[in-house]
């Protein structure tokens, strides 16, 4: 299983970025998709899933700001993260839990200026 991140950088607060996350190994359009995210100092959380059947789940810290989405065909996740704030910043990471164990993206840093 292989997860491939992209979509990091740096941005203004209020601006926006999309992060992508495509999926190898696996059969993506059964399986739920997860973002986390690392702030510095600070355990991984997590920020949104996505499920097979595109019902979607947002920690309360991005709710209204961010939004999951995938391609089943192209079999990539999407994150659209808008109004972005500085408390944003962190390493972001797409996961996948299969066959009893969790799959990570590599680290996929966003970072948002005050």
């Amino acid at each position: 299983v292989q997860l491939q991140a992209s979509g990091g950088g740096l941005v203004q607060s209020g601006g926006s970025l999309r992060l992508s996350c495509t999926a190898s190994g696996i059969n993506f359009s059964i399986n739920t998709m997860n973002w986390y995210r690392q702030a510095p100092g600070q355990e991984r959380v997590l920020v949104t899933s996505i499920t097979s059947g595109h019902r979607t789940t947002y920690s309360d810290s991005v709710k209204g700001r961010f939004t999951v989405s995938r391609d089943n065909i192209k079999r990539t996740m999407y994150l659209k993260m808008s109004s972005l704030k500085p408390e944003d910043t962190a390493v972001y990471y797409c996961n996948v839990f299969f066959r009893s164990r969790n799959y990570w993206g590599q680290e996929t840093l966003v970072t948002v200026s005050s």
